[in-house]
């Protein structure tokens, strides 16, 4: 297993993960406060896609008390967004509707460049522009969003990466991220940059984000109170499996492995159906007679974790699949819809989202005041 910024391989240990992190699970007790204030729990709080934190419990405890907080979050626009991309952005605006806070994302078009050797500066900007639109998609609130790309709004953070960039050595980093003698020095820097975010507002800064995203966050920990600002909390998201099994993840390199944002009904339905890795026996009858195993079953997974919230129905499909009742063709049937109903509503969504890109980046409520200030 390695887990890093830039590179997931092999089968993941989310348990052993935690103890490497140096992270908390989500507690049960936990999970039912936020549910006592928000009324509800998102699908992937209830169902433990989000399964680590740093500090969630002090931000739950200053908002009690009236403090607030504020969410960051972004994203490395290095290709198109796939469904396995967008977990941290649900649960980002599902924060931000039940705790009416701000939200900052962050697009780190200087990040990709610099870390991916084969894309030029344009089509890292081509890919930006289109992740941006996506990322509107998803439903934010515009008057408390403020969406940026590092490369522009650099001026603005470029003091607040020096503070932090001085304190933090590079044999810290070199620990932390794995960087060598071959290590371009932009990378090298990036992490100073990446952090900035977490000291955009004087109170607690929650970042939900993948588990491969918290070194960031460790170092800014390590140096955030001697600067003034508040140690960053995070809420760590596994994987969503790629088609090809449960136990990676989804990779961009790899067009089969996921369902793309932009992919079409006739796509997706030919995906699920020939790359989605079954619990199924090998024929129907079988089947019948020994029932399949849903923890291993790609469809039943992204259902699960994803697009079915009714916990009732979600039993009743897990049963049914585990005795034998319900065949795996069925059981991809039932994703497929799922699926191009979710995709249909997005791209819709994802078109009008090109004439609201101002109002998120330059002039909204929140961007005005971050470009003024």
């Amino acid at each position: 297993m390695e887990v890093t910024p830039w590179e997931v391989k092999g089968e993941i240990d989310y348990s052993k993960l935690i103890k490497q992190f140096g992270t908390e699970a989500i507690s049960e007790e936990l999970l039912n406060e936020i549910r006592r204030i928000a009324g509800n729990l998102h699908i992937l709080l209830k169902r433990r896609f989000f399964f680590s934190h740093r500090d969630l419990d002090k931000v739950i405890e200053d908002y009690k008390k009236g403090k607030g907080f504020f969410l960051y979050t972004g994203r490395g626009p290095s290709g198109k967004m796939h469904i396995g991309h967008i977990a941290p952005f649900l649960l980002t605006r599902w924060f931000q509707e039940k705790f009416g806070v701000n939200v900052y994302i962050q697009i780190s078009d200087d990040e990709k460049f610099v870390q991916k050797r084969e894309l030029s500066l344009e089509e890292v900007e081509v890919y930006a522009n289109d992740n941006i639109l996506d990322i509107i998609a998803i439903g934010f609130e515009p008057s408390k969003t403020f969406i940026f790309k590092n490369s522009e709004f650099i001026g603005k953070m470029y003091k607040k990466a020096l503070m932090l960039g001085r304190k933090i050595t590079f044999s810290s980093a070199k620990a932390v991220f794995g960087f060598t003698n071959e290590t371009n020095i932009s990378l090298i820097h990036y992490p100073a940059l990446q952090a900035v975010p977490t000291f955009f507002e004087k109170r607690r800064c929650l970042i939900p984000c993948g588990i491969d995203q918290d070194p960031y966050w460790r170092l800014q920990r390590d140096h955030a109170e001697a600067l003034g600002y508040y140690k960053a909390s995070a809420i760590h998201s596994k994987f969503l499996p790629p088609l090809q099994g449960v136990k990676g993840k989804m990779s961009s390199s790899n067009p089969n492995s996921a369902i793309w944002l932009d992919d079409s009904e006739k796509a997706v339905r030919m995906k699920v159906m020939k790359y989605a890795f079954s619990g199924g026996q090998p024929t129907v009858e079988e089947h019948r007679k020994y029932g399949g195993k849903p923890e291993i079953d790609v469809s039943f997974n992204w259902l699960y974790y994803l697009f079915e919230e009714d916990d009732k129905r979600i039993k009743k499909i897990e049963e049914s699949y585990r005795n034998g009742d319900l065949l795996t063709g069925e059981l991809k049937e039932i994703l497929i819809e799922k699926i191009n109903s979710f995709l249909e509503k997005h791209k819709e969504r994802k078109e009008e989202a090109k004439e609201l890109v101002k109002e998120f980046m330059y002039e909204g409520k929140l961007a005005r005041k971050m470009w003024e200030d």
